[in-house]
C-alpha cells in the first residue's frame, strides 16, 4: 500500500510527489542562492573595477607620457629656441653685443647648473680625468662659444626666419661629415641610400637659394600686436651673417657627432651641461675680452639685455642642451635634428603674423626646400636603421640555430660513447 499524505481535508497526495516537490523546491532554493550569490560577486567586482579603474588610467597615461617623453621634451625645446630668437634680436637691436651675450648667458648657467648637477648626480658622474677634460673642452669650443658666436652674429646680419631654417641644414651637414669619417655607409643602389643621398643635395640647394638669393620682401597686411624696434630694418651685411650662420652649423653638426659618444663616457648629463657651459663660458669670455674693450659694451642694465640674458641662460643653455643631451641618448641624434623644422614654421609664423616682420622670396623657398631635403635624409636614415635591425635579428635566428645543431650533435656524440661504454 502506498502512504498518503491529507493536507487541509484537500485530495491525498502521494508521498513519491511531495518527495519530487521538495528536490524541486530544494534545486531552485540553490538556484537562488546561487544567483544571490553571483549577484554579490559582481556588484563586488564592479565596485572593485571603479576603484581600480584611476589606477589603471593613471598607468596608462604614465606608460604613454615615458614613450613619448622623447618627443615632448623636444617639442619645448624648439618652442623654447622661438621665442629666445626674438628676444635676442629685440635686445641685439638695443645695443646687446652678441659676444657679450653669449659670455654672460653662459656663465649664468654655470652658477645655476653646478649645484643641482653636484647634488643629482653625486653617484652617476665619472672620475674627471685630462683626456675626459680635453674632450669636454673640445665640445664646449664647437656646441657653446664657437658655435654661438658666430650664430647670434649672423641674427645681428640678418633675421630669425633665416637663421632658423639655416639650422636644417645641420642633419644634411652630419651626414656628410659622418660619410667622410666612415661613421656611415651609403647603399647607393637601394631606396634609403638614394633618399639620403638625394635629401643632402636638396638640403643645400635650399640654403644656397636662401644664402645668394634674398628676392622681394612680403609685408604684413595688418599692423603686428608686437612690434620689435629695427626688425625690418635693412641688413646691409646679408651675406656675411649667411656664411657666419654655414659655419655655425657645420661646427654643430661636428659638435652632435662627438657627443653622441661623449655621453656614453660620460653618462651625467647634468653635470655635462654644466661642464660644457663653464668652459664655453671661459672661452667666450677670452673670445670677448680680446675683441671687445669698451666697458659700455659689459653694462647690461636691468632692461630688456639683462631679460634677454636671463631667459636665454635658463631656457635655451640650461633645459635645452640638458634636453637634447637626454634625448639623444634616449632616440639618438637624427631623431634630435628631425625636430628643427618645427622651430622654423613656429619662427615664421611668429614673426608675420604677430611681430609684423617681412619674409623674403628667398627664405621662404629655400626654408621649403631645405626642410624638404631634411625629410628625405630622415626617412632614408630610418629605412636603413629598419634594415640594420633586420639584418641583425636574422644574424640572431642563425647564430640560435647554429648552437642547437652544435648542441644536438654534441648530445649525439654523448650518446654514442655512452653506448659504446655500456657495450663494451
Amino acid at each position: 500500500m502506498h502512504q498518503v499524505l491529507l493536507l487541509h481535508d484537500s485530495h491525498p497526495i502521494p508521498a513519491a510527489t511531495f518527495i519530487t516537490a521538495s528536490s524541486a523546491l530544494g534545486v531552485l532554493r540553490t538556484i537562488s542562492f546561487f544567483y544571490k550569490e553571483t549577484e554579490k560577486l559582481a556588484r563586488f567586482r564592479g565596485k572593485r573595477e571603479l576603484e581600480l579603474e584611476p589606477a589603471m588610467a593613471a598607468e596608462m597615461g604614465g606608460g604613454v607620457w615615458r614613450r613619448y617623453a622623447p618627443h615632448n621634451m623636444m617639442i619645448l625645446v624648439q618652442l623654447s629656441y622661438t621665442f629666445m630668437y626674438f628676444i635676442t634680436e629685440a635686445a641685439f637691436n638695443r645695443g646687446l653685443n652678441p659676444y657679450v651675450y653669449v659670455t654672460y648667458r653662459h656663465l649664468l648657467v654655470t652658477v645655476l647648473l653646478w649645484p643641482l648637477a653636484y647634488y643629482h648626480e653625486k653617484k652617476l658622474r665619472p672620475k674627471m680625468t685630462w683626456l675626459l677634460f680635453l674632450e669636454i673642452f673640445v665640445l664646449s669650443l664647437l656646441g657653446v662659444s664657437l658655435t654661438l658666436n658666430m650664430y647670434f652674429a649672423s641674427l645681428k646680419y640678418t633675421s630669425p626666419t633665416f637663421v632658423t631654417s639655416v639650422v636644417n641644414t645641420v642633419a644634411s651637414i652630419t651626414f656628410v661629415i659622418a660619410i667622410a669619417l666612415r661613421m656611415e655607409i651609403v647603399d647607393v643602389k637601394s631606396a634609403r641610400g638614394l633618399a639620403k643621398i638625394a635629401g643632402t643635395v636638396v638640403s643645400f640647394a635650399g640654403v644656397t637659394t636662401m644664402t645668394l638669393y634674398k628676392g622681394a620682401a612680403f609685408a604684413s597686411p595688418w599692423n603686428a600686436p608686437i612690434h620689435i624696434q629695427g626688425s625690418n630694418a635693412v641688413h646691409d651685411s646679408w651675406l656675411k651673417g649667411a656664411f657666419l650662420a654655414v659655419a655655425s652649423c657645420i661646427c654643430w653638426s661636428i659638435w652632435y657627432i662627438l657627443q653622441a659618444s661623449s655621453v656614453k663616457r660620460y653618462p651625467a648629463e647634468l653635470s655635462l651641461t654644466a661642464w660644457m657651459a663653464t668652459i664655453g663660458g671661459i672661452q667666450s669670455l677670452a673670445f670677448t675680452l680680446f675683441l671687445q674693450h669698451k666697458k659700455e659694451d659689459w653694462l647690461i642694465g636691468f632692461g630688456l639685455k639683462f631679460w634677454c640674458i636671463i631667459y636665454s641662460g635658463i631656457a635655451c643653455s640650461g633645459f635645452t642642451v640638458f634636453a637634447q643631451l637626454w634625448c639623444t641618448e634616449k632616440k639618438g641624434p637624427v631623431f634630435v635634428t628631425m625636430f628643427n623644422p618645427l622651430s622654423t614654421i613656429m619662427v615664421a609664423i611668429l614673426a608675420y603674423f604677430i611681430f609684423g616682420e617681412n619674409l623674403y622670396v628667398g627664405s621662404i623657398i629655400g626654408g621649403v626646400v631645405v626642410i624638404a631635403g631634411l625629410y628625405m635624409l630622415l626617412w632614408g636614415k630610418e629605412k636603413d636603421q629598419e634594415y640594420n635591425a633586420s639584418g641583425e635579428e636574422q644574424v640572431a635566428n642563425l647564430d640560435c640555430e647554429k648552437q642547437s645543431k652544435i648542441r644536438g650533435a654534441s648530445s649525439a656524440k654523448n650518446g654514442s660513447e655512452q653506448e659504446a661504454k655500456t657495450t663494451r
